[in-house]
């Protein structure tokens, strides 16, 4: 039954995704215009240069945003190294601070004997 049921999941999956795949498709075809045979040899250019002006822009944006997401990343990795910096200072300094308060104990100690 398991089996049966990871089958029909498989399978529903695929059938989604072909339905989402030909809904892209058609909303993609929708949005362009539709050839037109009456349509002149100049704006069958001007549309095709539209349209690859319009993917062109489409593809720099892309590249634009690609490339904030690289720079934030490199961002993200330079502030994590600052990070384990600091973290490492901070334990180097604590452990700093309790030796110092140990020996401080310890001469408090020692006077403290001599006193006797």
């Amino acid at each position: 039954m398991d089996r049966d049921s990871h089958s029909e999941d498989t399978l529903s999956t695929m059938v989604l995704e072909n339905i989402k795949n030909k809904l892209i498709d058609a909303f993609r075809a929708s949005g362009e215009s539709r050839e037109d045979p009456r349509e002149d040899e100049a704006a069958r250019a001007r549309r095709l240069s539209i349209s690859r002006s319009h993917q062109a822009n489409e593809e720099l944006r892309r590249a634009q945003i690609d490339g904030a997401i690289t720079w934030l990343r490199s961002e993200l990795l330079e502030m994590r190294s600052q990070d384990l910096q600091l973290a490492q200072t901070l334990l180097g300094l604590n452990t700093e601070i309790q030796r110092l308060r140990r020996e401080s104990y310890r001469g408090v100690e020692d006077a403290g004997d001599h006193q006797q």
